[in-house]
């Protein structure tokens, strides 16, 4: 029993000129909200197989281009890694996750940030080191802000005919995420002001509640007093 694990990247680069058909992939983004935000991605692989070849597991990355245009602005390359493997040969895997941003560090406010904006893998090297996926992977994770894939929630089906390709069906989706980032000094003074305003007026109008309500029921014990001119009190002291 034949078992085969293709890197789609790889496979595609060294299909020329190979006796064995090329896989064919296609990828599609979809923005269901009309936001002009893309939401999520189909991606689909087929990959022809032999009669005599099986497949039990998968190894697979996905590149993406990750942009941040608000407060901070940010640019990289990044990647989904899906792994997996079975006991039973399989005739297709469907993935649905969500591609979420992990950071290790707050990303800066000022400038264009594009330390990460280089491609995952190296699709031009000669060198077969470079498309080590153990070395790619532990290269992508030094990074202080990666992406991952998280609860694919994997579906293994079984049943492949003879002829039949082996199919990967991904949907991959875009939710909102929370940025840290190190805000400047005067977008600090703006959000500082207005926190001060916000508990000056809320303060300013409890203490005017609080002042009618002592007044108007006499809570503290007043004497009142009739002005005296000030002349008055000057001769009298002479006296």
């Amino acid at each position: 029993m034949a078992t085969r694990r293709s890197h789609t990247r790889s496979r595609l680069r060294n299909c020329r000129g190979a006796k064995t058909p090329c896989a064919a992939h296609g990828a599609r983004e979809e923005d269901r909200n009309q936001d002009g935000k893309m939401d999520m991605l189909h991606f689909k692989l087929e990959l022809p197989l032999q009669s005599t070849e099986q497949v039990l597991g998968v190894q697979l990355i996905l590149t993406f281009s990750y942009q941040l245009h608000r407060m901070s602005t940010f640019v990289m390359q990044s990647m989904a890694f899906l792994q997996f493997s079975f006991a039973v040969p399989g005739s297709q895997l469907h993935v649905n996750g969500d591609l979420r941003l992990q950071q290790k560090q707050p990303l800066g406010y000022r400038g264009l940030d594009v330390r990460y904006n280089v491609s995952v893998i190296n699709g031009t090297s000669p060198f077969a080191s470079d498309y080590d996926l153990t070395r790619i992977v532990a290269a992508y994770q030094e990074r202080n802000v990666t992406t991952i894939l998280t609860d694919p929630s994997p579906i293994w089906l079984v049943g492949r005919a003879a002829e039949a390709p082996f199919v990967v069906n991904a949907v991959i989706r875009y939710p909102v995420e929370v940025i840290s980032y190190l805000p400047g000094f005067w977008e600090m003074i703006k959000f500082a002001w207005i926190q001060y305003v916000s508990i000056l007026l809320i303060f300013l109008w409890a203490f005017e509640r609080i002042k009618r309500f002592v007044f108007q029921n006499q809570v503290v014990t007043t004497i009142p007093v009739t002005a005296v001119p000030q002349g008055e009190l000057y001769k009298e002291h002479l006296s």
